[in-house]
């Protein structure tokens, strides 16, 4: 029997209707059978990698580039909003410097900096094909090093990495740039327009290249990376919103197991949200709305994952409070 079929029996053991928690018991199931076993508690771990974009000098963006780099302090301060709500979900929050364009040295960030930033992708490849595979490797090495947490949750920082992202999903699903194109950290009707004409000259300048690498950002394949060692290790994978869903994407081109460890937290409003998450036969969580990334909308939904977990380890089973079990 497998896991994930002890831990449907083990569900249907307590003292409710069967399948009357709905979702929750599936997303309980989806955990062990990821996992091997049925866990009996949720050990987690926030990851954010951040990087800044060549493709921020098109004006894509309604923030500046250096806000990449001050945000990667606000969460070595604390002060962000993932650092409340992992607060909030009782997990650990791990931040990488994945490429942020000014340095930022500080005891709680990690740098595995593959560049000062990627190059413009609208004139040509983001990075070259050397940048990919030592992101992919930090990735993986940092998905070993966990190899024991149950649940890691990606998140991601860096000013124009929804063009970048957009890009990526036009590529990887042979879709118009005007149908994975949105509003990002707040662009109005004249910005997305841009973002669209520079996602359709980064598609025509790099045809025939590799999508990750002519399209990709240094965050990107460094998550992609972590999402392929953590399906080989078994380790579930909550995604947060748009950029990470893509990397997970990428990822499951390289290695389709990748697709088996994957739980979308929420929905974003970006519109190639959508489509990646069909793409990757996910249905969210939640769907609040969110387009702030730094993991916030996978912080968000741990509490859930959690619960279901409770409700295996701590709810009576028909057995255990005397109650009868209609069998139905």
């Amino acid at each position: 029997m497998t896991s994930y079929e002890t831990a449907k029996l083990a569900y249907d053991a307590k003292t409710k209707p069967r399948g009357s928690l709905g979702r929750l018991e599936e997303l309980g199931c989806r955990l062990a059978g990821i996992r091997g076993f049925v866990p009996r508690t949720l050990d987690a771990v926030i990851v954010v990698a951040a990087a800044d974009h060549g493709v921020a000098r098109e004006g894509v963006s309604a923030y500046p580039q250096e806000v990449t780099a001050q945000m990667v302090a606000n969460f070595a301060a604390g002060g962000a909003a993932v650092n409340v709500l992992a607060r909030q979900a009782g997990a650990r929050l791990v931040v990488v410097d994945a490429g942020i364009a000014v340095p930022f040295e500080h005891e709680s960030v990690r740098s595995v900096r593959l560049g000062a930033g990627t190059a413009n992708l609208a004139e040509g490849p983001a990075m070259t094909a050397e940048q990919v595979r030592r992101g992919l490797e930090a990735g993986a090495a940092l998905a070993d090093e966990l190899r024991d947490v149950d649940i890691v949750a990606l998140g991601d920082m860096g000013i124009g990495n929804t063009t970048s992202a957009s890009a990526l999903t036009a590529a990887l699903l042979g879709v118009d740039a005007a149908r994975v194109c949105g509003r990002g950290t707040g662009l109005d009707d004249a910005g997305v327009a841009r973002k669209v004409e520079t996602v359709r000259r980064a598609l025509d300048v790099n045809q025939g290249n590799d999508p990750l690498t002519a399209l990709g950002g240094f965050e990107i394949v460094f998550l992609a990376g972590l999402a392929r060692g953590c399906a080989a290790n078994g380790t579930a994978v909550l995604l947060d919103g748009f950029i990470t869903s893509v990397a997970a994407l990428a990822a499951g081109r390289l290695d389709p197991a990748v697709l088996d460890v994957l739980i979308a937290s929420h929905r974003s409003p970006e519109p190639g949200h959508a489509l990646v998450l069909e793409a990757l036969g996910l249905e969210p969580l939640l769907d609040l709305e969110l387009r702030l990334g730094e993991g916030s909308g996978a912080a968000l939904a741990l509490p859930l994952l959690r619960a279901s977990v409770a409700i295996l380890e701590e709810m009576a089973t028909f057995d255990d409070a005397g109650v009868t079990d209609s069998g139905r």
